[in-house]
């Protein structure tokens, strides 16, 4: 475990590796569980403002959800989630050509039609992040619906860490990432020098 400044991030974040493989899961993640994703409260309002600009990416039922639920809901822990359809797919997930689940919202951003990339636990995946009195935790996410991204950030020795610098730096910033980076390192040396 690692701990910078307000931040602790479980070991996992650099032992593991993971590289998303949407070619064979689908984007699973997007439809997969109980709820939709995780918001946190400045993200509410960018999700409202992103109803009108998804739109045209959606199907005629996930449009439906957003004109009659919403963006988002307040779940039974007290946390806001994107609606869901039919309790499955986020309600601003959408189906490719490839039939693969993927992001209205960062679709819009990908397209310039808007300055908000997605939310930040959807971008962070498969880190979450909990609050725990004054910090903040990181910890791996180890799903099943995820076998093929371990898979291949493996077959690439890619860690997760890695794998999401640009989502870690949008929300720590880049000395932060620079300075986590530096303590793996240092943690690996020791570790090296320890074996030797």
């Amino acid at each position: 475990m690692i701990i910078l400044d307000k931040t602790v991030i479980s070991s996992e974040i650099y032992e593991e590796q993971f590289i998303c493989d949407l070619d064979k899961c689908k984007g699973a993640c997007c439809v997969e569980g109980d709820l939709g994703a995780p918001l946190t409260q400045d993200e509410l309002i960018l999700m409202d403002e992103s109803i009108e600009i998804v739109k045209p990416y959606l199907s005629a039922a996930a449009q439906e959800v957003l004109d009659t639920q919403g963006a988002y809901l307040l779940d039974e822990d007290g946390d806001f989630t994107t609606t869901t359809l039919n309790g499955k797919e986020c309600s601003f997930a959408y189906y490719d050509d490839k039939h693969a689940l993927k992001c209205s919202v960062e679709q819009a951003y990908l397209d310039g039609k808007s300055d908000f990339r997605k939310p930040i636990s959807c971008h962070l995946y498969p880190i979450r992040v909990q609050t725990l009195h004054d910090f903040e935790t990181l910890n791996y996410d180890r799903w099943s619906i995820c076998e093929c991204a371990r898979i291949l950030g493996k077959s690439k020795g890619v860690a997760i860490y890695k794998f999401l610098k640009e989502p870690l730096i949008r929300k720590y910033g880049s000395d932060w990432y620079q300075r986590l980076c530096n303590e793996i390192e240092l943690l690996k040396s020791e570790k090296e020098e320890g074996t030797s």
